[in-house]
């Protein structure tokens, strides 16, 4: 059964810092591109970051480049996702999700609640 679990979420003040972690299992984990989207209400659905599954190379959604950070460490079927200099509208649920590339990983169904980032004063 796939599973993916994100965790590290929390409320955290404008220009804060948090690191998310999600863990994956039942499936080849270094096989696949691992993306990070997020979904607050009455918005659409963002793509954040994505991780190549070969050469571990990087994209980012231009809201978040300079201050978010992919991540992904194979031997533990885990991927992070660095969130610094925090602002409000980055408020959301986050989530994850792996795919065979980094090109609409964020129309996929969430696997699981995800987890909250509340950025306010």
């Amino acid at each position: 059964q796939v599973q993916l679990v994100e965790s590290g979420g929390g409320s955290v003040q404008p220009g804060g810092s948090l690191r998310l972690s999600c863990v994956a299992s039942g499936f080849t984990f270094s096989y696949y591109e691992i993306g990070w989207f997020r979904q607050a209400p009455g918005m659409e659905r963002e793509g954040v970051a994505c991780i190549s599954s070969s050469d571990s190379s990087t994209v980012y959604a231009d809201s978040v480049k300079g201050r978010f950070t992919i991540s992904r460490d194979n031997t533990k079927r885990t991927s992070y996702l660095q969130m610094n200099s925090l602002k409000p509208e980055d408020t959301a649920v986050y989530y994850c999700a792996a795919d065979t590339n980094c090109l609409g990983y964020w129309l996929l169904d969430p696997l699981s609640p995800g987890t909250q980032v509340t950025v306010s004063s």
